[in-house]
């Protein structure tokens, strides 16, 4: 006998790709906030034709934010996370609408993160339509600024977190398959350096480099790399002189910094700083700066993200399919969702890639599986009662 989840989703397969493609040929950059109050203004009907209560997070700059609840007969409380800007300028869509080509679904933001949006969605309608109701609270939550460093979300995103048991986050799968189950945090670090200026050719003894010293800094914070532990630090942009003939006064760098956990970060950013207030150049002082909204806390491999992953890899393989772990080095808005140790998973959209280029695509045949999947997620946790570990 068939799955009836899976059954329900074959049958309304063809509504999904009508729905992503009204979805992806709605240009919604995130600077374009009419565009992602657009597909906000969708989603919003869609989720109240769902028994969802819609709470809009009116925002003046940017697209508007969606907390959406709706209440079961269990206990468990899960968060679905998506976003619904991407990096796409308008006008994107007009000269590359969605497209089908063999296996292959093209269009800006299809992989990050329209067809994750439906996919949330639609695994609700299944659940519906096969008359589970076994949750709590169900929250879907799309914030508009995932895109940008000038984030306004993320203290929406801290709140929400806590609040639940689980957090399912609607991010395509890799192109590989693999869901992920780690992150690392991420900070960024302006460092300055301030000296004397001098003229190069006729007093150079009377300046004092500060491009001298930010380049022995640049090299003894290379020695704080440990690729085996997960420790990294690049010098990013670097600022400093013009004229050749002058000894320069003021030059800077940036630092990105990234760890397995939060603490691991916090002590390398400690070893970074205690290089900085070293004097490489006698006469030449140093500053360091946390850059403004570039903190992300780890999605560290908890013991109750570990118990999801147990239970992803055990569905998939009753549904069919080989899935697997992954971590990787990039943030992500489960970092600040789960910053208070909330468990969850990320990618559990459609298997995709390319993102944030002009061949992103999200696969045809990987729809109903991921789909299935989150929904079986979302009905194992809940039967757990929000239990994990």
């Amino acid at each position: 006998m068939s799955d009836p989840i899976v059954a329900y989703l074959h049958e309304h397969l063809p509504d999904y790709l009508r729905d992503l493609e009204l979805l992806v040929n709605q240009d919604s950059g995130s600077y374009d906030k009419a565009g992602v109050d657009a597909v906000n203004d969708w989603l919003a009907h869609r989720l109240a034709s769902l028994g969802f209560t819609v709470t809009r997070h009116r925002q003046e700059r940017h697209g508007d934010d969606l907390v959406a609840r709706r209440h079961g007969q269990g206990s468990a409380r899960i968060m679905l996370l998506g976003h619904a800007d991407t990096v796409f300028p308008r006008g994107t869509t007009a000269e590359r609408p969605m497209t089908i080509d063999g296996d292959r679904i093209l269009g800006p933001g299809t992989c990050d993160m329209k067809a994750g949006l439906l996919t949330g969605l639609y695994a609700v309608a299944a659940l519906d339509h096969v008359g589970w109701d076994n949750v709590g609270t169900l929250s879907y939550v799309v914030v508009s600024d995932e895109e940008i460093a000038e984030r306004h979300s993320i203290p929406l995103l801290m709140a929400e977190g806590p609040r639940h048991d689980a957090i399912l986050t609607l991010e395509a799968a890799r192109e590989n398959g693999d869901i992920v189950t780690a992150r690392k945090a991420v900070r960024w670090y302006t460092v300055e350096a301030r000296g004397k200026s001098s003229h190069a050719g006729v007093e150079p003894e009377k300046g004092r480099s500060a491009v001298l010293a930010l380049a022995h800094l640049i090299v003894q914070a290379d020695g704080l790399n440990d690729l085996a532990r997960g420790l990294t630090v690049n010098p990013g942009e670097i600022r400093g002189g013009g004229n050749p003939s002058v000894v320069v006064d003021r030059a800077s760098v940036r630092f990105d910094l990234r760890a397995w956990s939060t603490a691991d970060l916090d002590a390398l950013a400690g070893r970074l700083r205690a290089l900085v207030d070293t004097e490489w150049v006698p006469g030449v002082t140093m500053t360091m700066a946390l850059e403004p909204g570039s903190d992300c806390p780890a999605m560290e491999r908890t013991p109750g993200v570990a118990a999801l992953e147990e239970l992803a890899i055990a569905i998939a393989r009753e549904l069919g399919f080989p899935l697997r772990g992954a971590a990787t080095g990039g943030g992500s808005d489960i970092s600040f969702a789960g910053h208070q140790g909330t468990p969850g998973l990320d990618g559990l959209g459609p298997i995709g890639g390319l993102d944030h280029g002009p061949d992103e695509y999200i696969l045809l045949s990987s729809i109903v599986p991921r789909t299935a999947l989150l929904a079986r997620l979302i009905q194992a946790i809940g039967d757990r009662g929000g239990r994990l570990v």
